[in-house]
């Protein structure tokens, strides 16, 4: 919460490649970890043991924005390896400004669909990465 309010959409800003991304319409990205209960004698689990981390999501963006990556992947984004930085908050209204870094972004399918009646086309890309920090 800042100054009595949630953040708001247009308190987000996405740097991707290092460019600041204005037709970006959103955003979905996690970070998860295999897990599995460990069992021996008995029914109970004796522990819980870890396996590899996992770091993906998505971003949506208007074509034309999407036409800029695909120029910048020469024809496919593909082939893109970018880092983001998603910062939620506005310095000039004196939010405390939260960045969550996304390292080693790769987008993993990329589609067009536009349906009649629509007034403008959003692509959503799917992507993988290295890892995702919160940092402040």
């Amino acid at each position: 919460m800042v100054n009595g309010r949630e953040y708001e959409f247009e308190d987000m800003t996405l740097i991707l490649g290092g460019r600041d991304v204005t037709g970006f319409r959103g955003i979905k990205y996690k970070k998860s970890q295999e897990k599995e209960a460990l069992y021996g004698k008995g029914n109970k689990a004796l522990s819980i043991q870890k396996g590899n981390e996992k770091c993906d999501g998505e971003i949506s963006l208007t074509q034309s924005e999407y036409e800029t990556l695909r120029a910048l992947g020469g024809g496919s984004v593909l082939s893109l390896n970018l880092d983001a930085i998603v910062s939620y908050g506005d310095p000039t209204k004196g939010d405390a400004m939260i960045n969550d870094s996304i390292q080693g972004l790769q987008f993993t399918e990329e589609s067009k669909e536009i349906k009649q009646g629509d007034k403008f086309m959003e692509i959503t890309l799917p992507f993988v990465s290295l890892s995702i920090e919160v940092t402040k």
